[in-house]
């Protein structure tokens, strides 16, 4: 049986692969980027003002559905009241790609979710129970019970900034 080890990120973590090649580690943290790059670019979707956030749910390298946070279909595309505080039936990005899965002919069962922000504790819940087995997200947030559940629950959990790779071939 290979040696397996680990391939080591600027944030501490690391990705395992065959200590022969190394190529699985590389290719999967290439993946891992290049979707959280489209997660971003499709944050840009949002009409929220105070943050815009992306998220894509990928499947066998297909991406199954994409969200970004904003307002529920029907409603207008303003997310934060006079004061600049979020309006409460605002959708996070990953309820928005989860939610849309709901009404495809697609599921998430032991899909990824790429999402450009952690996810908070109640969108956690919606991963779980959507069967994603992986959640890769690329921005930190000051509340970590979100990522907690989802570690509790045995969903793999990464950090990655892209731009911490910006200029540099992995």
């Amino acid at each position: 049986m290979p040696t397996k080890h680990i391939t080591p990120l600027p944030n501490g973590e690391g990705y395992e692969n065959e200590a022969s090649t190394g190529k699985a580690s590389a290719k999967q943290l290439n993946l891992d980027l290049r979707y959280l790059r489209m997660a971003r670019i499709w944050a840009e979707n949002s009409y929220c003002h105070r943050r815009k956030v992306g998220a894509l749910v990928v499947k066998e390298k297909m991406i199954i559905s994409d969200g970004y946070n904003g307002t529920p279909s029907g409603f207008e595309n303003v997310c934060e009241d006079e004061n600049n505080v979020t309006k409460p039936y605002v959708l996070h990005a990953e309820a928005n790609a989860i939610t849309k899965l709901a009404r495809s002919s697609n599921n998430s069962d032991g899909a990824t979710l790429y999402v450009t922000a952690s996810p908070c504790i109640e969108c956690a819940k919606l991963i779980i129970q959507a069967g994603i087995k992986r959640v890769i997200y690329g921005e930190q947030y000051r509340l970590t019970d979100g990522i907690d559940l989802l570690k509790r629950a045995n969903i793999e959990v990464k950090y990655l900034n892209p731009d911490d790779y910006e200029h540099k071939k992995v």
